[in-house]
Order: structure tokens, then C-alpha cells, then sequence
């Protein structure tokens, strides 16, 4: 494997990736944008790559079948529709405004304290309402702080889905405490994670870099599901549905975009996990949306059985891939029980993972000899047989029965 499609390299514009279907690109779009932006988005992923749209677990835009030739006009063309993005660490706001400018702020003090840092960190910022992103991993995480215009601040580490919670700040010391914790990862190397941080120089050692004043931790929520409308305090409502195996085409994006315009919609964001929001519409506008978007293939009941099915792209899209792994998806989906908790099943064209690099009770792993079958492991792990990639139902069906799937942290990749 080259060191360009290493597992863990981040395809921003200023460096798309090559895969199996040509040059891939990554957007972190930094606010929501309008229908016509999306429409415009949709338009240009047709127009210079091959019009396969892809939206990632942390709320990524990938866009597939680029060439050298045609990556210059493509970033012209989403500079062009105003679309701002970012590269580097990425940093993830919240639903609302106050996570929103935090968020800001924070990716300003990074990038103005000029850090050697792995580009797949990720900051979280949670404004602390109802539709939270504690299912996104991050490797360091602002939390509002009930009633005090503070944020709880905390890090990822080893071992753990956990949160180590290391204190709180006020709003406008939590950039500064952020790139505290920021020089310690770096400290650590390029690659270094904040678990690699935690783990060497210690939880406590974190805490007192960023100078947080010592608090108890936030209390424990509800899972929170961006999929079904949402009710927001100013009367109107958004609407979040869910990309089938985090893909969709350009002419399904670009379709629910214009009837989102027609519905009112005041802007579109793209959100984790590979989910789109639409935003600022009356309640009855977005539920004719929904249909529209149903009709279009997105997943609008957060019960479908496609959310409890992870996949990557698999062969021919992926030159890593050796099994085509959305495909065999979307056969075995069907077999799948609604309202699941969680990942279920995992089809990987290699045993690279990136769809999903947990456990899951089952994983279907490409292999030189067919499909690897894992129980309750990843993609790397050890097989238990070989079997037919064409004759994997009764695998699933076997797999699945009465088993309750473990629900991990959102994937840390994208």
C-alpha cells in the first residue's frame, strides 16, 4: 500500500486521494449552506468526477471520481458557490449558534498557533441541546455547561469509548485550553492521537495544561438520532435523513436539494453520521420533504434497517477493495431487524475497515478467497471461515438472531 492511500490519510481538495474510481476529495464544509449551494455541489460532483457523493461519520463531503484534470475546476466551483471548507483538524459544531461560533473560534486559535498535528484529530463542540454529537467521537470535546457560559472540556482516551472530562472553562478561554491540549498531542508526534497524549503524560497533566478550573463531570444523556424532524425554539423545524451506506448520486442530491428550496428550507448540512440536516422550514413543508426524500432513497425512519449495516464502497470503487461491499450491503439490509442499536452487521472490502472500525457481531471482510466471516470482531480480525460472497444470508440471518449489537462511538475516520 502506497503512503496516499494509506488508511488514516485525509483527502482534502489541496490533496485528493487516489482510489479505484479515480481521485477522491474531502470537504468539511464549516456552515450549513443553502439549497442552490447543495443543488450547485451536486452539480459539480457530476460535472468533474462521476457523481458519487459520499457524507462521512463526522459529517464529511466526499466527493469520488476525480482526475488531475478536473480537481482545479471542481475546487474552483465550490469556491464559486460559497462554500467555505476546512482542512486539518477538523472542528465540529453543534445545532446551535453558540456551538456554531465557538466552533469558530477554536479552529482560528489551531490554526494560529501553527501545530504539527495529525489531520484526523477532531474537536467537538456541543452547544448542550437535545440533538447532541456525543455519539461523534473526538479526541477532545467542549460541552455546554448548564447555565454558567462555561464548557466542560474532555479527551479521548485508550481502552475506552469514555470521555476523561478534565474540568471546565469559560467560552472564550476554551479556544486557548483547546490548543493547550492540542500542544501536548503534537508533543507526541504527527500521528499522535489525544488517547496518545492521555496515555503517556496523563489525564491530569491534560487538565492542568489547559488550565481548567476542576469541576464534576457533565451528567450522562439520552441518545440522541439526527434521522425525523426536529422542533426548534424559534417555531421552525429541521428535518435530518441519512445516506443508505453513506452514499448517494448527484442527481438524488441535487433533486432533494430543489425540493428543499420549494419546502422553505433556509440552509442544508451536511452532519454527522452520514446524515444530511435541513433546516428553518415550517414542520408540514419538511414532511413532504420527508416523502420526497424517502422516494429518492435516504433513509428518513431512523428504524430503517439499513442504519444497522455499515459498508464501505468496496471493489471496483476502492482499489483496496476486493469484495463490492454496498452491494452485498444492500442484499443482506432486508435481513436485518429494524431499530437496531447500533452496527450489527459490517460488510469490508478489505481489512482496512474504514466504515467502521469497531466490533460488530458480524463482519464480512473481503478476502483473496471470498468473504472473511468475523464474529463480534473487525474487519482485521481472525476469520472463522471463508465463505461465498454471493451465499451470505444465512450468515447474517445466523449472526443476528437474538443477538444485541454493541453500540460504539460514531467511527472515528471522516
Amino acid at each position: 500500500m502506497t503512503a496516499s492511500r494509506r488508511r488514516g490519510a485525509c483527502p482534502g481538495l489541496s490533496a485528493p486521494l487516489p482510489t479505484g474510481d479515480g481521485l477522491l476529495a474531502r470537504l468539511r464544509p464549516v456552515a450549513p449552506v443553502p439549497p442552490a449551494a447543495l443543488a450547485g455541489l451536486a452539480a459539480a460532483a457530476r460535472r468533474h468526477g462521476n457523481g458519487v457523493i459520499e457524507v462521512t461519520a463526522r459529517g464529511s463531503v466526499q466527493v469520488r471520481g476525480l482526475t488531475a484534470a478536473t480537481v482545479p475546476p471542481f475546487a474552483a466551483a465550490v469556491a464559486g458557490l460559497g462554500i467555505a471548507v476546512e482542512e486539518g483538524v477538523a472542528v465540529i459544531a453543534g445545532f446551535d449558534a453558540a456551538a456554531a461560533a465557538l466552533a469558530a473560534a477554536v479552529r482560528e486559535a489551531i490554526a494560529a498557533a501553527r501545530l504539527t498535528l495529525s489531520p484526523k484529530l477532531c474537536v467537538a463542540v456541543d452547544g448542550g441541546g437535545a440533538l447532541h454529537l456525543d455519539g461523534v467521537f473526538a479526541d477532545v470535546r467542549l460541552r455546554a455547561a448548564a447555565g454558567h457560559g462555561r464548557f466542560h472540556v474532555g479527551i479521548a482516551v485508550k481502552g475506552s469509548d469514555a470521555v476523561a472530562w478534565l474540568g471546565t472553562a469559560a467560552a472564550h478561554d476554551a479556544p486557548a485550553a483547546v490548543v493547550a491540549i492540542m500542544t501536548m498531542i503534537a508533543a507526541r508526534g504527527p500521528r499522535a492521537r489525544a488517547a496518545d497524549a492521555a496515555a503517556r503524560d496523563g489525564v491530569a497533566a491534560a487538565g492542568a495544561a489547559a488550565g481548567l478550573d476542576p469541576s464534576p463531570p457533565p451528567s450522562p444523556r439520552r441518545p440522541a438520532d439526527i434521522v425525523g424532524l426536529h422542533a426548534i425554539a424559534d417555531g421552525t423545524a429541521s428535518l435530518g435523513v441519512a445516506l443508505a451506506f453513506g452514499y448517494t448520486v448527484s442527481g438524488a442530491l441535487a433533486e432533494i436539494a430543489s425540493r428543499a428550496g420549494c419546502c422553505g428550507v433556509a440552509a442544508v448540512r451536511a452532519a454527522p453520521p452520514r446524515a444530511l440536516l435541513f433546516t428553518g422550514a415550517p414542520a408540514p413543508g419538511l414532511r413532504e420533504l420527508a416523502a420526497a426524500a424517502e422516494s429518492l432513497g435516504f433513509v428518513t425512519d431512523a428504524a430503517d434497517p439499513r442504519r444497522a449495516i455499515a459498508a464501505c464502497p468496496g471493489a471496483p470503487s476502492c482499489a483496496s477493495g476486493l469484495i463490492p461491499a454496498r452491494r452485498i450491503a444492500a442484499e443482506l439490509a432486508p435481513l436485518l431487524p429494524a431499530a437496531a442499536s447500533g452496527v450489527l452487521v459490517h460488510v469490508s472490502g478489505c481489512a482496512k475497515g474504514c466504515a467502521h472500525p469497531y466490533p460488530a457481531v458480524l463482519t464480512l471482510t473481503g478476502h483473496v478467497h471470498g468473504c472473511a466471516v468475523v464474529h463480534g470482531g473487525t474487519a482485521a480480525g481472525v476469520p472463522h471461515h471463508i465463505a461465498d460472497p454471493g451465499c451470505l444470508g444465512g450468515e447474517v440471518t445466523a449472526a443476528v438472531t437474538g443477538a444485541v449489537a454493541p453500540r460504539p462511538t460514531e467511527d472515528a475516520h471522516g
